[in-house]
């Protein structure tokens, strides 16, 4: 499908644009329809817009729809006051730093189960080393720079490349569509014509395969290393809190310390299906209670043991730790990397906050009690060096143990809520662009459409961390395995905002490489750091990414390669009309939903159907649900319209548009209800249309009319009209003081026309008479002449897939009896 690019002149003049998004002759003068009316006078009207028609090039209806007025669905933002930006910072202490808040737990004990302490200087330089690195890391990297690359307020590694596939169609998935563009929460601003090293990205991104599947397995990486923190968190947190009762409890050693976690995490994980906001009231008070009693430890211990620590706010220590250590300071400093785990989390939730509320709880209570928890375990260990093991419990007051220890406990599930709930807000985004299988999602909360529910993830996370925990048995073992997951999934980010910053900000060439030269430098040392424990357990989260990766990329190789298949494989129009407006067949009452993933054409299915079925019903609806790169799709902007052939055909194609974090939970009644009234609006839109197009004398295309019930200007998409600023379309509907009509304006209702009258009152009788859903069942298989792991991956993999994935009726729960499937085979040929 073909899709012309938008210009947007930079200038206070206004903006001139093509509705195909072809650029106006930049020499020629602005003007307008009026003023050129005008000018010719009303004998050459008609040869000024059939001159418009000639020069536009052939589009589908379904593109042509930057004829609505510019900002005609804008929502208005309301500004969020000072006291519900800090309510929502104090929220986020429960959700966000969750896991970043509980690294006090096993930091220090795993440094220093590679470097013995026989000095001061190894107490101050791992102390510094774990300050700057916050400093670096979450704040300066994240709280001040990668929160702004933002989706619309959506965070996370799939919304960084939503974002981009809307400013360069880097999607493997052809459905991309111009009207795609005039939704709300698109806010596209492309790159201006002055910036070409923008436009040299864009273009290279869009015509080089290689580039779009690098930047799929990237993402898909970055994904699977999330996924697989959502199985060593859990178990990090929860037995790190749990160790603190060895040496408190006669008894309770190594085997009970697992057998304890094991429970914990059972219970964590089965109260999973009530849904986070049943308790989640109570997760932001204990977690500040938390950071409260991590920043009066740390003072207490700072005064009373030694405050000479201080001194490492000096990053000479560093240089010093790692002259004195050399190759265990570099072991060290993969357990340093544990003071950022949960860093990318300030990111990934940012859907349920703001900006500012997760800025304003980092720099006014995160950083500092952590700086302060950090500092008071090193003042302890300045004075016992030798209470490594058990550093964070050690340091505490005795006569504040079990309190402290009920706290941590509490934070370490919250911890693991936190990441849990990460963990499936990413298999539904994946979902929902087409990189995962269709797996069932249960909504917990009708207020927070974030907060869901996946038993089958639940369940496989579950049973991971029970193995683990098993397995490991111990904190140390576990922190060599959890380091490399976190950092791999901070150099993904850094790649991607580089590239949104080189695209879509246009940063200064210099700052935007600035970025990744800083951080992308820090986290390869810290990587390298970490790959060096891949024999001591590094290697789980990589056999766990590894198998995610394989998963997500099959399913979207396979569901590219059908897609492409269909487009292929597609009935022409020509065949439609000699088969004549009966199709071959009977026309009996009622209306066919034919599912199908074709934004354009007619499927091949439908052929399928016709030879199958007796009879077809009178209406017949393409229906095709499509996923756009936003966060939320309007109700209002949901669905797209357009005509299949003639009239007396009663066939029409529909895109239903959802965006990555919408809800598809309809009742299929509310769903059948809201698309025949979107359908009676078309109508009526088109009647009103052909009645505005009759005085101009043009021929009218049954192929390309548009529909959409905003408030947009009268007119045939195929008059190409420029688009000039929202008063120039609003005065171009009349002339002015001359008083020539251009386009009538009026509006159609049945009783005026006939024909509009008699096929609302079909649609009516069809509805009377029902919904069928007529479902296709398509296979996917590799030819025979295909290289043996081709047929591997699509024969057998991605077949098991596609047969234990959930269908797409399922979503509106439709009864059986009101559901016809037919199969289809597609022999695929494309490369990986």
């Amino acid at each position: 499908m073909e899709e012309g690019g938008i210009v947007e002149e930079a200038s206070s003049a206004r903006t001139v644009r093509w509705v195909d998004g072809s650029e106006v002759d930049s020499e020629s003068p602005p003007w307008s329809i009026e003023e050129e009316a005008l000018v010719l006078g009303p004998e050459l009207q008609a040869t000024l817009r059939r001159r418009l028609v000639k020069k536009a090039r052939s589009v589908d209806s379904l593109d042509v729809e930057a004829m609505d007025i510019a900002d005609a669905h804008k929502r208005r933002e309301k500004d969020i006051s000072i006291w519900s930006t800090l309510a929502m910072a104090f929220q986020t202490l429960g959700v966000v730093y969750g896991d970043m808040g509980t690294s006090p737990l096993y930091v220090f004990s795993d440094v220093f189960s590679k470097v013995p302490i026989k000095s001061e200087v190894d107490v101050l330089g791992a102390l510094s080393l774990v300050m700057y690195t916050i400093a670096l890391i979450p704040f300066a990297k994240y709280i001040f720079i990668v929160l702004k690359a933002n989706d619309n307020g959506e965070g996370g590694t799939f919304a960084l490349y939503s974002l981009i596939c809307r400013y360069a169609k880097v999607s493997l998935l052809p459905n991309q569509q111009r009207a795609d563009e005039d939704i709300s929460s698109f806010r596209l601003k492309l790159p201006t014509p002055e910036l070409e090293r923008a436009l040299y990205i864009k273009e290279l991104l869009e015509k080089n395969s290689f580039s779009k599947r690098l930047l799929l397995l990237l993402v898909l990486m970055g994904t699977s290393m999330i996924i697989g923190d959502g199985i060593l968190t859990p178990s990090m947190s929860v037995m790190s809190a749990v160790s603190g009762l060895q040496g408190r409890i006669s008894g309770f050693d190594t085997d009970a310390v697992v057998i304890f976690s094991i429970v914990i995490l059972v219970v964590l994980f089965s109260i999973q299906r009530f849904g986070t906001g049943k308790v989640g009231f109570l997760f932001a008070p204990i977690l500040a209670l938390w950071f409260f009693s991590l920043g009066s430890i740390g003072i207490y211990n700072i005064l009373k043991y030694d405050i000479s620590v201080l001194r490492a706010f000096n990053p000479a220590y560093i240089y010093f730790f790692f002259k004195r250590n050399s190759t265990k300071a570099w072991s060290a400093l993969g357990g340093c990397v544990l003071c950022i785990t949960g860093a990318e989390a300030m990111f990934a939730d940012l859907g349920h906050f703001s900006v500012k509320s997760i800025q304003i709880a980092f720099t006014s209570t995160v950083f500092p009690c952590l700086l302060l928890a950090y500092m008071g375990q090193a003042a302890y260990l300045m004075k016992h060096p030798f209470s490594v093991e058990g550093i964070f419990y050690d340091s505490v007051p005795d006569i504040l143990f079990w309190p402290v220890f009920v706290i941590a406990t509490l934070a370490a599930m919250i911890a693991s809520q936190a990441m849990i709930s990460a963990t499936f807000s990413c298999i539904k985004q994946s979902m929902a662009l087409g990189c995962f299988p269709r797996i069932k999602i249960i909504h917990t909360s009708r207020k927070f459409m974030g907060q869901i529910y996946i038993p089958v993830i639940n369940w496989f996370l579950m049973i991971m961390c029970i193995i683990v925990v098993a397995t490991f048995r111990n904190t140390t073992d576990i922190a060599n395995a959890y380091g490399i997951a976190e950092v791999l999934v901070m150099m993904v980010s850094t790649s991607l905002v580089t590239l949104v910053m080189l695209l879509i900000w246009q940063t200064n060439l210099f700052i935007a490489l600035c970025f990744p030269a800083v951080f992308g430098t820090v986290e390869f040392i810290y990587l390298c750091a970490v790959l060096s424990k891949i024999m001591e357990g590094g290697w789980l989260p990589l056999a766990f990414a590894t198998c995610f990766l394989c998963v997500m990329y099959t399913w979207n190789y396979g569901s590219v390669l059908k897609y492409q298949r269909e487009i292929r494989e597609k009935i022409s129009v020509d065949f439609m009309v000699e088969l004549g407006s009966t199709l071959g067949s009977v026309r009996v009452p009622g209306i066919g939903l034919v599912y199908n993933e074709l934004v354009q054409g007619i499927p091949s299915i439908f052929g399928q159907f016709l030879l199958t079925l007796p009879a077809i019903h009178s209406t017949i609806v393409f229906v095709c649900i499509k996923y756009v790169p936003v966060p939320v799709v309007p109700q209002e902007e949901r669905f797209l319209f357009r005509r299949v052939c003639q009239k007396d055909y009663h066939m029409f194609r529909c895109v239903a548009r959802y965006g990555y974090k919408d809800i598809r939970r309809e009742d299929h009644h509310n769903f059948e209800q809201l698309l025949v009234e979107s359908l009676e609006k078309f109508l009526r839109r088109e009647a009103q249309e052909l009645a505005l197009e009759s005085p101009i004398d043009i021929e009218h295309d049954h192929e390309s009319v548009r529909s959409h019930d905003s408030a947009a200007p009268s007119g045939v998409d195929e008059l190409q009209i420029p688009l000039l600023s929202d008063t120039g379309i609003r005065k171009s509907r009349t002339t002015s003081e001359a008083g020539v009509s251009l386009l009538p304006s009026s509006s159609i209702t049945a009783d005026e026309d006939p024909s509009l009258e008699y096929e609302l009152s079909a649609l009516r009788e069809a509805m009377d008479s029902g919904f069928t859903y007529l479902l296709a069942h398509g296979d996917v298989r590799a030819r025979k002449e295909s290289w043996f792991w081709k047929k591997l991956v699509i024969n057998y993999f991605y077949a098991f897939l596609r047969r234990n994935c959930r269908a797409g009726a399922a979503n509106l729960s439709v009864p059986h009896m009101n559901i016809i499937r037919v199969g289809m085979t597609y022999m695929g040929h494309m490369s990986l």
